[in-house]
């Protein structure tokens, strides 16, 4: 029997895994899923490695070595996380280099949430980061808030790839889409070559439905209910397609420059009414990337549908955003909303990870 998430890459999308710990890499997990199931990356960010260092002792033998030597709990935890992401890579070294080098293959490694509306602190910590790392399939994590969109061109004119996250807003997305462009500029006129660097967009999804739902019920509109999110994504892909044909992008991509592509993040179903592939399915198209839980992707595995769906309904995706205007429903600010969530969402498992750490140093 066909593999169905292998399958969504015969449509030009790449499955990656949002999640990371020692034993799927350990074990052969990871191994298994790059193999059968076509995984062509990795993503990871403060609550997964949260997760997996504070439910194993897998990390216990590091946390006594490092500390020794870490000046502070967070260089302890980027010495663990370092160690981690180095092994994804090298397990992910052969679809990097495969007929189009450098086409996928990607293991990405957030700078730190504290730094989130830090620009100069998130531009010194990417390169930092980027050379400790020292893999040329990493991707560094650079929040997309308006203080990271001067590090992500930074850290681009340096050569560094960008993996720019927490994306809920199609305006911030263009402004991304820019900093990358410029970046690539700065880079080529600093004298270098550009075909080795590579960047995404994540582009969160089910968290906008999360908040827009209720307030679509309440003013019954129950047939917009789980539409939004996706109509949002749809409605970026247009911005995609145009920013990434124009003669401006068509010079660089004479010089070898990669379009940065759009990533799906946040792709669990998060409403127990929905189906749970309902936003993989709905989202499957080319030059994209979608970044999946694991139970996600065993779900898929059993019962998704693989097909080209990224393009379909997209008047139906204008008229609902238009629709949310003419309810009174403000999609930018719920979206900036979201972006000061997700901050938060991030620096509170980060800032359990590092008493975690704390606390484990004291034990061993």
């Amino acid at each position: 029997m066909e593999n169905k998430v292998k399958k969504i890459h015969d449509f030009g999308q790449s499955i990656w895994l949002d999640f990371i710990d020692r034993e799927i890499i350990a074990s052969g997990k990871l191994k298994k899923l790059i193999d059968e199931d076509g995984v062509r990356g990795v993503t990871s960010n403060p609550a997964i490695f949260e997760k997996a260092i504070t439910s194993s002792s897998d990390y216990d033998a590091d946390i006594k070595t490092l500390g020794e030597t870490a000046k502070t709990t967070e260089e302890l935890f980027f010495g663990l996380a370092i160690k981690d992401i180095q092994a994804a890579a090298d397990l992910f070294s052969g679809v990097y280099n495969e007929e189009v080098k450098g086409a996928d293959g990607y293991v990405s490694l957030e700078v730190s949430p504290f730094l989130a509306l830090d620009a100069e602190g998130t531009a010194k910590q990417a390169e930092l980061l980027w050379k400790q790392v020292d893999r040329e399939n990493v991707m560094i994590k650079i929040p997309g808030t308006k203080p990271g969109l001067q590090a992500i061109r930074e850290s681009i004119a340096k050569g560094i790839n960008i993996n720019v996250t927490l994306l809920f807003s199609l305006d911030r997305y263009e402004e991304v889409t820019e900093a990358y462009i410029s970046g690539l500029e700065d880079h080529l006129a600093a004298g270098h070559n550009i075909e080795h660097i590579s960047s995404v967009a994540s582009f969160f999804l089910s968290r906008i439905d999360v908040i827009v739902d209720p307030l679509l019920e309440e003013k019954g509109q129950k047939d917009l209910v789980g539409q939004v999110a996706i109509a949002s994504a749809k409605k970026a892909y247009e911005i995609y397609k145009r920013v990434f044909s124009t003669d401006r992008w068509k010079a660089l991509a004479a010089k070898g420059a990669k379009p940065q592509r759009l990533l799906w993040a946040s792709t669990g179903s998060k409403n127990p009414a929905f189906k749970d592939t309902k936003y993989v399915e709905a989202l499957i198209g080319p030059d994209t990337v979608d970044t999946v839980p694991l139970e996600t992707i065993d779900a898929f595995r059993d019962h998704g549908i693989a097909a080209n769906t990224l393009e379909d309904g997209l008047e139906e995706a204008t008229a609902a955003l238009a629709k949310l205007k003419e309810l009174g429903i403000d999609l930018d600010q719920i979206t900036q909303q979201l972006e000061d969530e997700g901050i938060d969402k991030f620096n509170k498992p980060f800032e359990k990870l590092l008493k975690a750490i704390e606390d484990q140093k004291v034990k061993i």
